[in-house]
């Protein structure tokens, strides 16, 4: 643990929590030592009544004992609550596989496709979408202010198109489709390593003690909430269909323009409870549906193994892809997955029997389509110079024209 967090930029995390976790220990000690005198102190004041002699001193000693040890008790909460908070933000173990370094140290496993090139000037997502009547931005200002947007006709039809071939890729591997629901409470944010960590960036209702689901792999995780499965059932793989929200706190002034960034957006999400022998072979069993996905969407696109330093607090090693988006000129995340190992089962009590023993499963997570950055790739990728988008073929038999053309 301590050379994971060293190479996380955390090394200090565990030695903060084991001096919690001391002083924590020695003052639960004296607390039950208190008690136990207390104990005696009844007992004694009990045989003094009996036996008929004065029991006012001691009764008065009791109640300041009784005083006292709630203060102490009052203290061991505190701390106990300060260790636990401190416990409970450490981050998973990172795989030794993983890349040293930070966000700029993520190293390129492969790249895929040749960045399309165009003999005429290229727009961004914003005007190829706004030239076919698909979007509208400023409504969605006014209505629910930065960073929404309305998706409509032909993005509307293209959007149900992918998540429609989305999920049927999916499926065909062996994840069953999930409708699950977006509002939960904090126990699986907690529980998926979301809090306290990623706090800020999710929406509260304040009112009901619940929590908007930046990813369907919060409630997908919850599925095995307290939940034993039986060894041979593994793995179990689940694909969540979701709308998804995110305040994208600290994300101010980035990728302000259309889509890309949003607080509200789809995705169709991946999810595996497995043995904990079988998590490296599954992650790479993601990775390849998410890149047939891309491949079969005709987007060029690259694999990055990422750095230990950028890793979420539940993951043990995750890939990026990144596809080529021409109106930017340059390669961004469509979609990620990540190896969670035991880190999140722990915190969910997400088990399997096995050999009479109950074992903690692993949990791998990856996003199959984001919808949003997806269409952005689609409309960049295969724009034409009249300002229409020729359709991937894969999507047409999901109710996708061959064209996307512009408005009248």
């Amino acid at each position: 643990m301590r050379r994971s967090l060293l190479r996380r930029g955390q090394s200090d995390a565990l030695d903060r929590v084991i001096a919690l976790d001391r002083e924590a220990r020695g003052l639960r000690t004296r607390v039950e030592e208190a008690r136990a005198a207390r104990t005696r102190a009844s007992r004694a004041i009990g045989e003094a009544k009996r036996a008929g002699r004065d029991s006012g001193a001691a009764e008065r000693e009791a109640r300041e004992m009784g005083e006292a040890l709630a203060r102490d008790e009052a203290v061991l909460r505190e701390a106990e609550r300060s260790r636990d908070e401190v416990l409970a933000a450490l981050p998973n173990i990172a795989e030794d596989e993983a890349p040293e370094g930070g966000e700029e140290d993520s190293v390129v496993v492969r790249t895929v496709g040749e960045p399309p090139a165009f003999d005429f000037p290229v727009r961004d997502h914003v005007e190829v979408a706004e030239g076919l009547g698909g979007l509208d931005l400023e409504q969605a200002a006014r209505v629910s202010g930065a960073r929404f947007a309305y998706l409509v006709g032909p993005l509307a039809r293209l959007q149900l198109a992918l998540v429609s071939f989305a999920v049927d890729v999916v499926e065909s591997r062996g994840f069953t489709p999930v409708v699950p629901p977006v509002l939960v409470r904090e126990e699986a944010m907690y529980g998926t390593g979301f809090f306290p960590t990623d706090r800020s960036s999710i929406y509260a209702l304040a009112d009901d003690d619940l929590f908007l689901v930046g990813t369907s792999e919060v409630p997908l995780a919850g599925l095995g909430f307290d939940r034993t499965f039986p060894a041979e059932s593994l793995p179990v793989r689940y694909a969540g269909m979701s709308t998804c929200f995110r305040r994208e706190a600290g994300a101010a002034g980035r990728d302000t323009r259309g889509i890309f960034r949003v607080h509200q957006f789809d995705k169709v999400e991946m999810f595996t409870f497995t043995t904990p022998e079988a998590s490296h072979e599954e992650h790479l069993r993601i990775l390849s549906v998410q890149e047939e996905i891309l491949g079969g969407l005709g987007l060029a696109y690259r694999v990055l193994d990422v750095a230990v330093g950028d890793l979420g607090a539940s993951a043990a090693r995750k890939f990026d892809l990144e596809a080529w988006l021409p109106g930017q000129g340059r390669y961004r995340e469509l979609t990620s997955c990540s190896n969670c190992t035991d880190y999140q089962a722990r915190r969910l009590n997400a088990r399997m029997r096995r050999d009479g023993q109950n074992v903690t499963v692993h949990t791998l997570n990856g996003t199959a389509t984001a919808v949003g950055r997806t269409i952005i790739a689609i409309l960049e990728t295969h724009q034409r110079e009249d300002g229409s988008v020729a359709v991937p073929e894969v999507l047409h038999r999901y109710g996708a024209p061959a064209a996307l053309t512009p408005a009248a």
